[in-house]
């Protein structure tokens, strides 16, 4: 079993930056990919980014250029570094763990960007 969680979240201004972290424990050596997804109000969840523990990421298109999603794989434990930050970004941000067929998710951190 897997378990995440999730820090940085937070409030910031349009144009500002955040860094979201997620830790994984348990059994780690059973995931293969990690990633971010966020839920805005009244939207279905989607896909920020995601990372394949070779270091290969994929970015929702929305994001690209803005956000930076890394690896350690010695801690299990990705980053989502975000600079320019809009209002669109204010969403509830998951972190995701697939394992095998099953994806895990944390309890999710809340990003509001004010104009």
């Amino acid at each position: 079993q897997v378990q995440l969680v999730e820090s940085g979240g937070g409030l910031v201004q349009a144009g500002g930056s955040l860094r979201l972290s997620c830790a994984a424990s348990g059994s780690t050596f059973m995931i293969n990919e990690m990633g971010w997804y966020r839920q805005a109000p009244g939207k279905q969840r989607e896909l920020v980014a995601s990372i394949t523990r070779g270091g290969i990421t994929n970015y929702a298109d929305s994001v690209k250029g803005r956000f930076t999603l890394s690896r350690d794989n010695a801690k299990n434990t990705v980053y989502l570094q975000m600079i320019s930050l809009t209002p669109e970004d204010t969403a509830v941000y998951y972190c995701s763990a697939r394992v095998i067929v099953t994806t895990m998710w944390g309890q999710g951190t809340q990003v509001t960007v004010s104009s």
